[in-house]
């Protein structure tokens, strides 16, 4: 019988532990790691809930998507901790917006020169703030490009199927399931389209009042013209003369709703609708999600947005 010594067995159990750990950095080799090298898998950062919400749809299991804007925070407000700037850099792609969040501008330019994609460029921003405004109004911003596509679905549903090219570039092997999860997507978004054109076609005030100028592209959409109390930022304070000009619009033309927004204090729009003696509601701009919103994800918000619409503005 063989016999081993101590040392021997020492040096036995040295090299199997060496082997092991050779065997297992082979083995994770073969995964697809993020640019940061420490786990499989697409990984992705996006600006605010919209875009993550499309991403995890298109993505599916095989990317693992985080918004930098945290849930109930204002998203025109974001500003980046040094453990957002550094998921930036390491992330496969950052899925944001070009003007919306001037933060993730600054990300996008220092962390993610070749990472970076601007959904702006899939969803054909063609809206100019104040251009669904009466031209005399003066707290419209006619130099501004209004960014809110996302509440209009068919520009989302163009994010996605662009969103699915991208990853496709980044993963390949993927591709089919990208392609079908954004078509699923936009199958998705088409039938909402579908049932706000159905419930909004009818309705007899066609001025939205809402607390910022978000809502341009779901006018543009469904036939309103929007009237922003404030500007493109909720941040943006009218004037005096401007909140009695608005309040005066809204007698004017028969306005019974003015709407306020879950991410921004109503004061501003509740003091319109208490001059000009009407009600007020919530209006979701969707830039994210709270525990007060009504609903869970994107789909079930803009159905929520639809049923406070017909109301507001007595859509039969």
């Amino acid at each position: 019988m063989t016999t081993f010594s101590t040392r021997s067995r020492t040096a036995m159990v040295a090299a199997l532990s060496a082997g092991a750990v050779v065997l297992a950095a082979c083995g994770g080799a073969t995964d697809s790691p993020g640019r940061g090298g420490e786990q499989a898998g697409v990984t992705v950062v996006a600006g605010f809930y919209p875009l993550e919400w499309a991403a995890a749809r298109v993505g599916g299991d095989r990317v693992d998507v985080s918004s930098l804007t945290p849930p109930g925070a204002e998203a025109h407000d974001l500003e980046l901790a040094p453990q957002d700037v550094a998921a930036v850099a390491e992330a496969d792609l950052m899925v944001y917006l070009d003007g919306f969040q001037p933060a993730l501008d600054e990300a996008a330019a220092s962390e993610a020169e070749d990472s970076a994609w601007d959904a702006g460029q899939a969803a054909d921003l063609t809206l100019a703030a104040g251009q669904h405004e009466d031209e005399d109004e003066e707290h419209s911003d006619e130099d501004s490009v209004d960014p809110h596509f996302w509440l209009d679905p068919v520009r989302l549903a163009a994010v996605g199927d662009a969103l699915a090219e991208r990853l496709t570039e980044l993963d390949p092997d993927g591709a089919t399931a990208y392609e079908e999860n954004a078509a699923a997507l936009r199958a998705d978004l088409e039938d909402l389209d579908a049932e706000m054109q159905e419930g909004l076609a009818t309705c007899a005030t066609d001025t939205l009042v809402t607390a910022h100028d978000a809502f341009g592209y779901l006018a543009d959409r469904y036939g309103f013209e929007v009237v922003g109390i404030s500007g493109l930022s909720p941040s943006q304070e009218p004037e005096p003369a401007q909140l009695a000009e608005i309040a005066e619009l809204v007698s004017e033309r028969g306005v019974t709703t003015v709407y306020t927004e879950t991410l921004v204090d109503p004061a501003v729009a509740e003091t319109v609708a208490a001059e000009a003696g009407v009600q007020t509601a919530v209006l979701d701009p969707l830039e994210g999600l709270t525990d007060e919103s009504a609903g869970d994800d994107y789909l079930a918000v803009m159905r929520a947005n639809l049923a406070t619409l017909q109301e507001g503005q007595t859509c039969s």
